[in-house]
């Protein structure tokens, strides 16, 4: 029986991939990078042999955004050419290859939505390494579908909502970043989107290949963002007490890494052509909070 391989499965997106699989009934073979190197090609090649998987998920990457910076060699390893091997290992299989990318690969310097179309124009080592893993997929493979994305938040991993609940137990005041402008996107949606068109083209359904933008709406800032996480949880009885937030300019809140300031991508052409809406973000937030909850109940 041919099965889906799906890389990166312990992180945000794979997590979810791997949770929604199950409630779905659908076999995937999970991998993360202790099982499954993506940096060396006939690693992959035997695991999609052994496998006999008919798809692959690349949910696996190199996402540290400050430490790239200094680790330059480690994100473009995992980044361009752990891309780049999986599209020729993908080739070789004759089975596409469904990934995720950034909005990190634009300079944030437009004043309106992203579109696919637009020359991408990366200012940090992040968005430079994911960039050419895409440019690797594009020149390697036809079946293909790159996804980007923005502001992925889950109930698992180091998510901008349980940084925010980490430092209200720690602070009574906070400042957060106003002047960056995007659009938040729950990693449940991004694995239903995936895992939707995987069992299309699994049915023999056409799908048309290529590259998407997908996130969540409404478009917003991280002050806003933090704000609704904020009042959400404390409607959820996850804090005792919210802190006094206050906004501050991305020159007064300093990283590593350069961040766009205009991270807002256009959404037209997924739903056109895949018939994807956008999801408001609203409802996997409250997703997310439920589940903190339920666990600590």
């Amino acid at each position: 029986m041919k099965s889906i391989l799906v890389t990166g499965s312990r992180g945000q997106v794979g997590t979810e991939i791997r949770r929604l699989a199950q409630q779905r009934n659908i076999i995937v073979v999970a991998t993360d990078k202790k099982e499954l190197d993506i940096t060396q090609l006939d690693n992959i090649e035997r695991v999609i042999k052994k496998n006999k998987s008919s798809i692959v998920i690349n949910a696996a990457a190199y996402t540290a955004v400050d430490k790239a910076e200094e680790e330059t060699d480690r994100a473009f390893s995992v980044n361009r050419e752990g891309s780049a091997n999986l599209a020729q290992a993908c080739k070789n299989a004759g089975i596409p290859l469904l990934h995720i990318s950034t909005d990190y690969v634009f300079n944030g310097d437009k004043d309106e939505p992203y579109k696919e179309t637009d020359k991408p124009a990366p200012t940090s080592i992040y968005g430079k390494s994911k960039l050419e893993g895409e440019e690797a997929i594009r020149k390697i493979l036809q079946q293909y579908l790159i996804l980007r994305t923005s502001w992925v938040f889950s109930a698992s991993g180091q998510s901008f909502p349980k940084t925010m609940l980490r430092m209200a137990t720690e602070r009574d005041t906070l400042g957060v970043v106003a002047d960056q402008f995007g659009a938040p996107t729950w990693a449940g949606d991004i694995a239903r989107v995936l895992l939707d068109i995987t069992s299309d083209y699994l049915q023999g359904n056409a799908i048309n290949w290529g590259l998407y933008h997908y996130t969540g709406t409404p478009n917003t800032n991280w002050f806003e963002f933090a704000k609704i996480i904020f009042e959400q949880s404390a409607q959820e009885n996850l804090l005792k007490q919210t802190p006094n937030l206050s906004t501050i300019s991305t020159e007064n809140y300093p990283t590593s890494a350069k961040r766009p300031k205009n991270s807002v991508l256009n959404c037209d052409k997924i739903q056109k052509e895949l018939g994807i809406k956008q999801p408001n973000w609203y409802f996997g937030l409250n997703s997310i909070l439920n589940d903190w909850k339920n666990s600590e109940a």
